[in-house]
């Protein structure tokens, strides 16, 4: 996170030591918040927050431990841990092309399979030949098998024969990689609506996890396409990708505020093993240290 801390630091270190009045504080630190892309609405949450926790001392120490309280409180209004219960458990993965779901569920593959969890992959974006190879590639990799479909192949029909695969062959989890764009005139969450519906009707409770990905280096604009997705229903939370790579992590805080779901997972890197289980109290101490 050293770029995302290195912006935010020079934005508040001028703020906080200043030895200005509380109300010149907070108006700087209002535009600070702005610019380090929390989001208009956030930041205003944030500050009435602070102003009320600040009341009886307006000293820049009372600010700052207010504004990581505002933080820490934010992010962790939504419980964050992964939910899959019991195998046999299914988790879909959905988010516009590019963004990273495809090497971020490789990932959690990964890690699921060092939890001695057998997986099946399942390529069902169909409609980008170089997604299904990529999946392809990442579980010759990690030693975990794919199934996946012709070119332009209905998604629900590659899922329902994956399911039957993992059903029959006594797998743990099966991780669902979903097209995040498609070329024909069918809208997007039609097609995620019925993949959900197959995964549903042929085992009980499933898809138990569906995470919406999202790229931390789009910064508010990850918003944008993050409400497009929320029509989509069953979200249970977030995968921030490219976190390691950007100056604007402060946007995690108003997408978690604005989307009203936990970020339960962070991708910090290429490798396979480059995933953190999102804490949202380090998060906030990794800004200030």
């Amino acid at each position: 996170m050293a770029r995302t801390r290195q912006s935010f630091k020079q934005k508040l270190e001028g703020i906080f030591k200043s030895g200005r009045n509380r109300e010149d504080i907070l108006d700087e630190l209002t535009e600070a918040l702005i610019l380090a892309d929390v989001g208009v609405s956030t930041t205003e949450k944030i500050i009435a927050g602070i102003q009320q926790k600040t009341k009886k001392s307006d000293s820049f120490e009372a600010v700052e431990a207010a504004l990581k309280s505002e933080l820490v409180g934010i992010l962790s209004k939504y419980p964050g841990r992964l939910n899959l219960g019991a195998p046999p458990a299914v988790l879909m993965m959905v988010g516009v092309n590019g963004g990273g779901k495809t090497t971020s569920l490789a990932k959690l593959a990964l890690r699921f399979a060092n939890d001695k969890k057998k997986c099946l992959l399942v390529a069902a974006d169909t409609f980008r030949a170089a997604a299904q190879e990529q999946l392809a590639v990442w579980g010759k990799r990690l030693d975990i098998p794919v199934i996946k479909g012709a070119y332009g192949a209905d998604p629900a029909a590659v899922v329902f024969d994956a399911v039957r695969h993992f059903k029959s062959h006594g797998l743990d989890y099966m991780l669902v990689d979903t097209a995040g764009r498609i070329h024909t005139n069918t809208n997007l969450m039609h097609e995620l609506e019925k993949v959900k519906r197959i995964i549903g009707r042929e085992i009980e409770g499933a898809p138990q996890e569906i995470l919406l990905v999202l790229d931390a280096s789009i910064g508010q604009n990850a918003l944008i396409q993050a409400r497009e997705f929320l029509k989509f229903s069953g979200i249970t939370g977030i995968f921030l990708t490219k976190l390691d790579g950007t100056a604007k992590g402060g946007s995690v805080v108003g997408i978690a505020d604005e989307l009203a779901l936990p970020i339960k997972f962070a991708g910090v890197g290429e490798g396979a093993e480059d995933i953190v289980e999102f804490a949202p109290a380090q998060f906030v101490d990794a800004l200030f240290t």
